[in-house]
């Protein structure tokens, strides 16, 4: 069965990503090997998408109280 991962999910672990791209650099070689992690633009773009994914998923307050009147004549 897949493992299916929410926005938010997968958002903090983009956000991991850069932190590790940011703090221990894109690629390093030790003797043979070498780790080559996702480039940084493609995960700031990805952590974009997903921060307003986020955001239309959870109830942001913004009008959560608003009311409206309508006033017909007097």
């Amino acid at each position: 069965m897949a493992n299916i991962k929410t926005a938010a999910e997968e958002l903090a672990e983009v956000q991991l990503a850069i932190s590790r791209v940011t703090l221990g650099g894109q690629s390093y070689q030790m003797g043979s090997r070498k780790l080559t992690r996702a480039e940084y633009s493609a995960l700031v773009a990805r952590q974009k998408e997903l921060q307003a994914q986020v955001a239309a998923e959870g109830n942001s307050g913004l009008f959560d109280d608003t009311y409206v009147a309508v006033f017909d004549g007097r």
